[in-house]
């Protein structure tokens, strides 16, 4: 039996706090209750658009949701296998991402360490492929399973299916409102490797005094370098970084570093550079200003805030597009957003 309900307030459902409203709404606790939703779906209303609802922390509601959302809590957090050297694990799409992060800490299964409190849920993470301090979580994923909309197929998809980039997969590409993930496999290591020559990581260890390193101490550091950085979204609607860090040819970047010798800059093999958007965004006087419900953080200028908790998608979407052309006036580079935009 499933219950599906109609004229739903999404506030509580996304971390913008954003007052939309889905047309239908169900939460969903397994595969076998998906399959039912999307059945009843296309027996109904097959015309309605479907929006599928994590943790609801990457998302920007900018009108109301005129079709069926699909909130997906599917919990599950299986040891598959286990050797002398690594672990495989199968976790339900439901389960929260930095929670996740902690288990597998206290079993002594590392390589989440750096990917600690970020927001969402595991079936988020590779659909963005998420990633912090030089770690990305395609290093990790084995396999994601999931349903193809269409025709209720579960399919699986192998790391290579995904085709994973910066910020990037299949999952936000070809198969965007196709596909939605219910499961993802991933193999960790029993040896710590310790990645600490990114971002504050290293200023943050020192501070403590810590020489030698663990994954736990790695986790600890990103943590409260994140809390230090980043609004609680329980207390202030935000949804994180909600632009990419653009990348641009070294030819252009050469031209550039002429009038902006300080630009913070990351060469890659391609022969291609990463700037940083947030050094951008507050090169061009953004950081910290406010436009009546919302504002560019004063911390972080990659994030832009509901800061009265009473701001429309729209007022959000408007701040983001004004940063973004006095970004391109000034500096000749497009950001683009990494938050899904409905």
């Amino acid at each position: 039996m499933i219950e599906i309900r109609t004229q739903v307030s999404l506030k509580q459902y996304n971390t913008f706090a954003i007052d939309s409203k889905a047309l239908y709404f169900i939460e969903v606790f397994s595969t076998q209750q998906l399959l039912k939703t999307l059945e009843f779906h296309k027996n109904n209303y097959p015309l309605l658009p479907i929006l599928v609802l994590g943790g609801g922390s990457n998302i920007l509601f900018t009108k109301d949701f005129e079709g069926l959302v699909i909130r997906l809590n599917i919990q599950g957090f299986e040891l598959i296998s286990e050797s002398e050297n690594d672990v495989i694990l199968k976790i339900g799409a439901g389960e929260k991402w930095h929670e996740v992060v902690i288990k597998t800490l206290a079993n002594s299964w590392f390589g989440f360490e750096n990917l600690s409190l970020i927001p969402g849920t595991v079936g988020a993470a590779p659909i963005q492929n998420i990633g912090a301090y030089g770690v990305e979580i395609k290093d990790f994923i084995l396999e994601v399973e999931g349903v193809n909309i269409e025709d209720s197929r579960i399919l699986a998809f192998n790391n290579l299916d995904c085709a994973f980039g910066y910020r990037d997969s299949i999952f936000k590409n070809q198969l965007k409102d196709k596909f939605i993930i219910t499961h993802v496999s991933f193999k960790l290591s029993k040896t710590p490797s310790i990645k600490s020559q990114y971002g504050a990581i290293g200023q943050e260890l020192s501070k403590k005094g810590i020489i030698n390193i663990s994954p736990n101490d790695i986790s600890d550091a990103v943590i409260s370098i994140r809390q230090s950085k980043l609004p609680d979204p329980k207390i202030t609607g935000n949804a994180g970084s909600f632009f990419k860090n653009p990348t641009i040819s070294k030819s252009i970047f050469d031209e550039l570093f002429i009038k902006y010798p300080h630009i913070p800059n990351y060469p890659n093999e391609k022969n291609e550079v990463k700037l940083a958007a947030g050094w951008l965004i507050e090169s061009c006087g953004w950081k910290g200003k406010s436009l009546g419900n919302v504002a560019c953080h004063k911390d972080q200028a990659l994030v832009l805030i509901n800061q009265t908790g009473k701001a429309k998608g729209s007022e959000i979407l408007d701040l983001a597009n004004q940063i973004c052309s006095s970004v391109y006036e000034k500096f000749g580079i497009l950001l683009e957003k990494e938050v899904n935009i409905r």
